[in-house]
């Protein structure tokens, strides 16, 4: 009889054991869920200018617009291709919450262009002993080509308290290590499988350096990623012109490199124009209207019978003066080169248009600040790439 109790106690307090457990993992998820919808609270607006939900701003055809649904991946592309996206993507609602909430206790200060805790979701590993930087490299090495999205480790310099990205050419020893997975870009988010490979294979990486790690909520870094995409994807657009010979002729390579090098632009390896800010940023591209890329060699012989000039919203800083500049631009080679500034369907741009334009992209930088995503900043150049 004795036996039979001490066996029903055992049994009793193994049941009370897993119940404590499973509570536990539900009051973590829970806790990580409520934390991303702070960092997320929002969803896709429908307004548009005052129009109705999907609808062009008045006087902007929606030819001139490039833009990508959510998980969606986008190529820099022209107008021409507008028309299979769809009509511009409406975000007004989006700036109602920001993406950046306010920590609760002090974060590491981690170099933004490499793990930022907007763009990445970021695992903290503390071994007790200094880890080899080769080491985490080879293991990693097994799953980290596996992930479509950047991966980078970064390490704690424990002399000045600073921290650095490491490689596989890095041969020191580290304490603190942080592993950190972008969430999204053009291609859209990082998937769930991904998600859970990258958790594994951190965790692998732990075990093996006997390092302490907190890992958070999968489903919640997954809800984080996909509210990302769709709040990048409702800004995530590129205005485009284009120049035409008038009369139905040829621009000539030549004179077309004379024209744009004397307007400020500069012929680059990817075969474009492109304007550039005083810190160096971009500001809009001029490409051939056809197929062949413009480069140093075949420009000489080039025969064109248009151009292409795009803005890329998101990856400016200043969207407007871009935009100004480009407009200029535009003119200035349509009257040096005898041609025409006219939209996709070859329509003579209105100052309807140009004024939409310009408002759409002030309103979509706007939409950027107020998400806690600087157009042109480094984080917009991570996730709109």
């Amino acid at each position: 009889m004795a036996i039979s109790e001490l066996q029903i106690a055992l049994i009793g307090a193994g049941a009370v054991a897993v119940g404590m457990v499973w509570g536990y993992n539900v009051w973590q998820d829970r806790k990580h869920r409520k934390a991303a919808e702070r960092i997320f609270q929002g969803g896709q607006g429908d307004a548009l200018l005052g129009g109705q939900p999907g609808a062009m701003p008045a006087g902007l055809p929606a030819d001139d617009v490039v833009r990508r649904e959510p998980g969606e991946r986008q190529e820099p592309g022209f107008a021409e291709e507008a028309s299979e996206a769809g009509e511009a993507f409406d975000s007004a609602a989006v700036t109602e919450h920001a993406l950046v909430a306010p920590e609760p206790e002090p974060q590491p200060v981690l170099p933004i262009e490499c793990a930022d805790s907007v763009a990445d979701c970021l695992l903290h590993l503390t071994a007790a002993v200094a880890v080899p930087a080769p080491a985490v490299w080879a293991m990693q090495n097994a799953w980290a080509g596996e992930l479509s999205k950047p991966l980078h480790w970064l390490v704690k310099n424990e002399a000045d308290g600073n921290w650095r990205p490491v490689d596989a050419h890095d041969s020191g020893r580290y304490r603190e290590w942080v592993a950190a997975l972008q969430l999204a870009d053009r291609r859209g988010p990082v998937s769930d499988g991904e998600v859970a490979r990258f958790f594994e294979g951190v965790q692998q990486v732990a075990r093996q350096a006997a390092a302490e790690l907190e890992l958070p909520s999968r489903s919640a870094t997954v809800l984080r990623a996909d509210r990302l995409d769709q709040f990048c994807a409702g800004v995530d657009i590129q205005f485009v012109l284009h120049v035409v010979e008038a009369l139905g002729g040829v621009f000539q390579g030549t004179k077309l490199r004379g024209v744009a090098e004397a307007a400020g632009l500069a012929l680059e390896a990817d075969g474009v124009f492109r304007a550039r800010d005083e810190t160096g940023g971009e500001m809009f591209t001029v490409a051939n209207l056809g197929a062949e890329r413009l480069d140093a060699e075949s420009i000489k012989s080039l025969a064109t019978h248009g151009l292409t000039l795009s803005l890329d919203v998101p990856r400016v800083t200043d969207g407007v003066a871009a935009f100004d500049r480009m407009l200029a631009t535009a003119r200035q080679l349509a009257a040096t080169l005898g041609g025409e500034l006219v939209d996709a369907q070859r329509v003579p741009l209105s100052v309807a248009m140009i004024d939409a334009i310009r408002a759409r992209t002030a309103e979509l930088q706007q939409a950027m600040r107020d998400g806690g995503i600087a157009p042109g900043g480094i984080r917009a150049l991570r996730l709109f790439s």
